[in-house]
């Protein structure tokens, strides 16, 4: 491990943080990430998602509330929250994070990042998705995650989209993935291998992530999604993720 890339991570959040980005031990420290891109080869995507210094302009403590709903023909909905807390870190600057993801018998229990760079929101996102998936068609894990990096890595599609937060306009970079169109194992589970993800990030709100959003839909023509997951930032007004699936 990188002296520079140290981590509080749980032993599987590591592994999924090295999985999205080899080479590195930990994708939230993304100001000594940078500082190697010149030495690696990273997509347009990973600088946006994972090594951008989302939390640069904060100033700890602060907390950071995101709305979170689920919705679709598959299983019940249900709408809940998830709350990132920032502290200092022991040198004043921002931040460590720690997380309530969802609540109840939905929580999803997730280690403190301390000196993270990048808004760990997305991290814990993933790993709740990644969790459901092997849920859902009973895969490994590993493979999931494997697909996520691959996508970010090579099969990103990255365009600026005007959104509205706290009822002004502003920028964002979408990124849309794509992890298992490919992917040779999809018959394994093809009732969910169209599952598209979307990442919504921009300078403009707080702790740089407006939203991220995954969507599967159901393969006749009209139907309802089978599942859909949102996560905004509080005060973010949703984008049209059906028209955004029509593409």
């Amino acid at each position: 491990m990188r002296p520079l890339l140290r981590s509080t991570l749980s032993a599987r959040l590591v592994l999924f943080a090295a999985t999205l980005l080899p080479g590195l031990a930990s994708t939230v420290h993304a100001q000594s990430a940078a500082q190697d891109t010149g030495k690696q080869d990273y997509s347009d995507a990973e600088r946006i998602i994972f090594m951008t210094e989302h939390l640069g302009t904060l100033q700890p403590p602060q907390t950071l509330a995101y709305r979170f709903n689920r919705h679709g023909s598959l299983e019940a909905d249900f709408e809940d929250r998830v709350t990132l807390r920032l502290s200092p870190t022991t040198a004043g600057a921002c931040c460590n994070g720690e997380a309530d993801f969802l609540s109840a018998e939905r929580r999803l229990a997730l280690p403190r990042v301390e000196d993270a760079r990048a808004n760990p929101v997305i991290l814990y996102f993933l790993e709740h998705d990644v969790r459901d998936m092997s849920r859902l068609t009973k895969g490994q894990q590993n493979h999931f995650r494997k697909r996520i990096r691959m996508a970010i890595y090579q099969g990103a599609r990255v365009e600026e989209r005007a959104l509205e937060y706290l009822g002004r306009p502003i920028t964002a970079r979408e990124v849309v993935i794509d992890p298992y169109a490919d992917d040779p194992n999809r018959a394994r589970f093809e009732q969910y291998a169209d599952k598209q993800y979307v990442f919504w990030l921009s300078d403009a709100v707080p702790g740089g992530v407006f939203g991220i959003a995954s969507r599967i839909n159901a393969k006749e023509a009209g139907a309802e999604p089978l599942v859909v997951e949102e996560m905004y930032l509080e005060g973010a007004t949703p984008p049209d993720l059906s028209a955004l699936a029509r593409r």
